[in-house]
Order: structure tokens, then C-alpha cells, then sequence
């Protein structure tokens, strides 16, 4: 199953708090600015339209718009603790995602469809992610460049091994969940990405 996350709560907690999408939730959130949004605001914390707008180079009027949308479908609330006045701030409900893969067999092709913009969103924020990582090298230590990775592996599995498969290496990430207390010295929030699919044999 698909699974999306971002903030560092997440990273820290033994056991973030993920939704699972239903199929009306999945047609809320198909929109790539409404994934940045909730993006943003789990890597990042509670924002602003206006901060969020400015972080993506996007209109305030936008990002208000879509902010509104996100929290009609449960994604996103009001973080009534920083709001001052007429400045409304917006927080994410949940840690992160998990989609049910039948959603891309949906008989309900608008459900189809939004099941494919929210995996290329995602894999295109993955990229854009992974790129930020590359371009900014020479910021990092030594000792965090020796502790990064940039791998791809190629193995013969059947669909139940190569579930199998998946499920583990979630198994481990998760093993690694509260282990370092947020604000210790020397860490940092570490993203995994996790891409399993198959390739043409011939």
C-alpha cells in the first residue's frame, strides 16, 4: 500500500498518525497544489496561505482557496494556538497518507484518475526532493554524505515477494522511529524513499 508522510513528528514519534484514504478523500486531494500544500505543512509545520504561497510561488489566493479544500476533506486544520487576529494558520491532522492500491482498478474512472495525479505528484516530489538533496551537497558534512545513499537494485520476484519485500523494508524504517529524541545534536530529519515496480524482461 502506498504511503506518504512528512513531518517531523513523524520522525520522531514511535507511531505517527497516518489516515487511510477513503475513495472521497482521494478525489479531495488529486490536486498537485493541494499536495504541496499538505507537503509543506507536514515537512515544515503550521504556515499561512500567505507563507505557504511564498514557500511554493504561488498566489496567497490560491494556496487560501486549497487550504479550505484540504480541511472540507479532513486533511488540514485551523491552528487556533498561532492564529492572532484575522491571520489564519493551518496545520496538517495527520503525520501522513496511506492509499489503497485498488484505487487504480476503481470501476469509477474518476477515482482512477485521481489515484494516477496523486502517485505522479508524489513520484515528481520525490524527484524534486531527491534533486534538492544533490544540489545542496556541499552544505552537509562529510559524515552525513557517508551516511546518505543513492542506490537501485534489480531482482526477479513474484507479486507476493515483491509485497513481501516492500512490507520489510517499512517494517525497518519504522524500527528506527523514536530512537533519536528531536533537537539532539548532530541529527537531522532523514527522508527514505521507497520505489518498488516492475520492469519489462525483453
Amino acid at each position: 500500500m502506498p504511503k506518504t508522510e512528512g513531518d517531523d513528528s513523524a520522525a520522531t514519534a514511535p507511531d505517527p498518525k497516518v489516515l487511510s484514504i477513503d475513495a472521497r478523500s482521494l478525489r479531495g486531494l488529486a490536486h498537485p497544489l493541494r499536495l504541496r500544500l499538505l507537503s509543506a505543512l507536514r515537512e515544515f509545520g503550521p504556515a499561512t496561505a500567505s507563507g505557504l504561497a511564498d514557500r511554493l510561488g504561488e498566489s496567497s489566493g490560491a494556496t487560501s482557496y486549497h487550504l479550505r479544500q484540504l480541511a472540507a476533506y479532513g486533511f488540514v486544520e485551523d491552528d487556533p494556538e498561532r492564529g492572532k487576529g484575522r491571520e489564519r494558520w493551518w496545520r496538517s491532522v495527520h503525520a501522513g497518507a496511506a492509499f489503497d492500491p485498488e484505487f487504480l482498478h476503481d470501476p469509477d474512472p474518476e477515482v482512477r484518475g485521481a489515484m494516477g495525479v496523486v502517485l505522479h505528484e508524489v513520484a515528481t516530489m520525490h524527484a524534486q526532493e531527491l534533486n534538492t538533496w544533490l544540489g545542496t551537497l556541499h552544505e552537509w558534512s562529510r559524515e552525513w554524505y557517508a551516511g546518505s545513499d543513492l542506490s537501485d537494485f534489480k531482482v526477479r520476484l513474484t507479486p507476493d515477494l515483491s509485497r513481501e519485500l516492500a512490507d520489510k523494508v517499512h517494517d525497518l524504517v519504522n524500527s528506527y522511529r523514536g530512537r533519536v529524541p528531536e533537537g539532539t545534536e548532530g541529527s537531522a530529519v532523514v527522508r527514505t524513499h521507497l520505489h518498488v515496480f516492475p520492469r519489462p524482461t525483453d
